[in-house]
This record gives structure tokens, sequence and C-alpha cells, in this order.
């Protein structure tokens, strides 16, 4: 069998077990917890990982916190979801998503970095109604076992990160872009701004709890990458998104902003409305239909504009606004922008 046809015939995703390798902590709300096994050998996509979603399998801490053991599903069988999802809750444990920071795949030993948010604004909430996987994270220790699915190197789908369902950072030929979004996002905007190529100008605006959380962040391009704490260490935090809100605004202004419709004052049409709190707002490029993408392309982008990419992730009702703000009133066509609700208040993944 060719390589070629090989490749078309694996499924796209696969289960990895992994084992916790360190445990870093990075500031007061992010801890790194660095996973490793000869398995991620067949893990990822061939470039740069930018906002790589995987699957991490929490394992249940029943039982006075003895870990039972999670069983591994083949990830080609049809309905492999479904068998998990109807398993006693107490036994499967939880599934979780988030974003692959860092990877050293062509290592000895194939490692990968995953930046926990423990999604805490004030210190006296630590060990206080934490969720599955953040408690599973505040006591990780090297050794633990943990299972990952993800992209399957092998797969034809993974073979570039532009084809892979899991990444939505797709600019295109943008030469300006901007990165927006909360703590959840930090990882994934860390990532992508290290591949950004020098060209490339812009912002990025990162909300986080208290200015601890900063952290040193590196690009090639001409990006400004703004903190922004909403100021619990002191006691005195801000509303979540507020201040991204804000920053968004002003970084974008409306009239007038190059790059927008000119022919209505930059007045755009009202988007679809989504109900947060039944519905996940997920509405990127990659994943609209390509009748649907020509409906919305703008023929009156003004002369000499320079193409403009905006990808902004975090809670969900946040993200919601910013999606009116930027589609309806600043006028931009959806097809430049991917929104994305990584969370929302109050509300479990599934």
């Amino acid at each position: 069998m060719k390589t070629r046809d090989i490749a078309a015939t694996e499924p796209m995703t696969l289960a990895f077990e992994v084992t916790v390798s360190s445990v870093q902590e990075l500031g007061p709300t992010f801890r790194r917890i660095t996973f490793g096994g000869y398995s991620l050998r067949d893990f990822g996509v061939h470039g740069d990982t930018l906002d790589l979603r995987i699957k991490l399998m929490i394992p249940s801490l029943a039982d006075g916190g003895v870990r039972l053991p999670l069983p591994v599903f083949e990830m080609a069988q049809a309905g492999w979801y479904r068998e998990w999802l109807a398993m006693d809750p107490a036994v499967r444990g939880s599934m979780r998503t988030y974003t692959v920071r860092q990877s050293r795949l062509d290592a000895v030993y194939p490692e990968i970095d995953v930046d926990f948010v423990m999604h805490f604004d004030a210190p006296e909430q630590w060990n206080k109604n934490i969720g599955p996987a953040a408690n599973w994270a505040l006591n990780a220790k090297p050794g633990d076992a943990i299972t990952i699915i993800g992209p399957n190197n092998r797969a034809a789908h993974c073979v570039t990160a532009g084809t892979y369902s899991g990444i939505e950072w797709r600019p295109g030929m943008a030469q300006r872009v901007l990165l927006a979004g909360d703590e959840t996002a930090v990882p994934a905007i860390s990532a992508i701004l290290e591949s950004l190529p020098s060209y490339m100008s812009g912002h990025a605006f990162l909300e986080v709890p208290q200015a601890g959380d900063f952290l040193d962040l590196e690009t090639d391009a001409d990006v400004d990458i703004t903190w922004l704490a909403r100021g619990a260490a002191i006691g005195r935090a801000r509303p979540h998104g507020e201040l991204l809100q804000q920053a968004v605004r002003t970084a974008v202004p409306v009239p007038g902003w190059v790059g927008i419709k000119a022919s209505d004052g930059g007045a755009g049409p009202e988007p679809e409305d989504v109900n947060v709190d039944v519905d996940i707002l997920w509405e990127t490029p990659a994943r609209m239909e390509t009748a649907e993408i020509e409906a919305t392309k703008n023929p009156d982008m003004p002369a000499g504009a320079m193409p403009f990419y905006a990808w902004i992730a975090g809670e969900a009702a946040v993200i919601k606004d910013m999606r009116r703000y930027l589609v309806r009133d600043v006028g931009i066509d959806r097809k430049q922008v991917a929104f994305m609700g990584y969370w929302r208040q109050g509300k479990a993944e599934v």
C-alpha cells in the first residue's frame, strides 16, 4: 500500500497514553503540566501547533482518591464518544478541552506542554468548588497517567496545520491581525504569537485575573502585546471581559477604520443570535461553508488596505458581545474573524 493510501485510511485522531513529566507554576493562575510518552511519536500536525485543541480524559478521583483505570477507545471506531458518555461518570471520569502550548515531538522521549487555568479570581477560592480538570491539575504529580485525544500525524488531514479541524487559526494572506482572549485563551494566543512571520502587524490583548499572571511572550511580528489585569489580587476585580472589550473597541474604532466596508459608514449585518446558555458560540472561517464565505465577501475593501484577520476567544457571553461589535458596528466580514466561546460562566463542558 502506498504512503498516500495509508494516510487516507488512518483515523484523524488517536488516544495517547501519557504520564506527567513535570509540573511548573507560571503564576497565580497558570500551571504548566508537561506530558510525555513514546505514544506521542504519532501525535501532532506537520507544522506549528498554533491553537491546536486536544481532549484530556480526566481520571475519576472516586474511592478516596484512587485513580480508576481509564479505558482507551479506538478512535476509528464509530460511536466511541457515545460509548464513553454512557459509562458511569464515577468510573469514566471527565473529558475537557485544552490547547497544546508547546511540543517537543522529535525528542527521544516526546513531550507536550499544557497550561492549565485554575479559574480563580481570588486566592480563597482555591480548593473550593473547582471542576474536575482544575482539581486534577492541582494535585497532579510526575508519574500520574492520563489519556490525551489528539491528532494522528499519519492521517491525511493532519499533514498540515491548515487542514486539521482542531486548529482554527487560518489568517490566509492577512498582514494585520487582532488577537484577543481571556486567561483560557492565553496558551493559544501565546503559541500563535510565536509562529507569526515578521511582516505581520497588529495587536494582542490578553485579560487575566491579576498582574502576577503576565507572561513573557515572544514573537517576530510587529504585534503589540498588551496584558490586562482584572485586579483580583487586590480584591477589586473588574467584571470578566470588561477590559478586553474596551481594548478591542479602542484598537478597532468606529467609524473610519481601514479595512471595513466603506459604502455604509462601517455598518454591517446583524449576526445570527446565539443563546450562549444553550448553544456553543463557535464561528470560524474554517467551519463556514464555501457559499457562506462567498456571501460575506467584502467588495468595498479600500484599495491598498492590508488584509485583516482577527482571532477572539474566551467566555462565551463576552465573545458574543465582541462578535456583535466587530461584525455589526465595525462591519468586518465574518470570513475575517474567528469567534470562539471557550467556556460559559456557570456551565461545565460536556
